[in-house]
């Protein structure tokens, strides 16, 4: 079983090999002030009513919020619904801004 949290620097090698899928659970008002471009901004109050209709449970998914908590809460009930590939992004985008992309804006 994958470990719930995973690296910025994993995380965009898997990205970049278009084996795995971000999905952003922060509020749209952060999304619209920075964002990882082709993620998936389904906010975390959001996820629990759009998740089995939008998102396959074999499918890598890396959650995605500010620092990782909120992902983190995420990851552990995506899970428990039988989404074993779900991985929350360690760090959040401010890590993803610092380590891989600095073009993105921190806040």
């Amino acid at each position: 079983m994958l470990d719930y949290e995973i690296s910025a620097a994993e995380a965009a090698e898997l990205v970049k090999e278009g084996t795995a899928r971000i999905i952003d659970v922060r509020e749209p008002w952060e999304f619209e002030r920075t964002r990882i471009e082709g993620c998936l901004l389904m906010p975390m109050g959001d996820v629990s009513a759009r998740a089995h209709q939008e998102l396959d449970p074999d499918e890598r998914l890396l959650i995605l919020c500010h620092h990782g908590v909120r992902s983190m809460g995420v990851t552990v009930w995506l899970r428990n619904q039988g989404f074993e590939q779900a991985q929350s992004m360690r760090g959040g985008i401010d890590a993803w801004s610092r380590e891989i992309d600095p073009k993105v804006p921190r806040y």
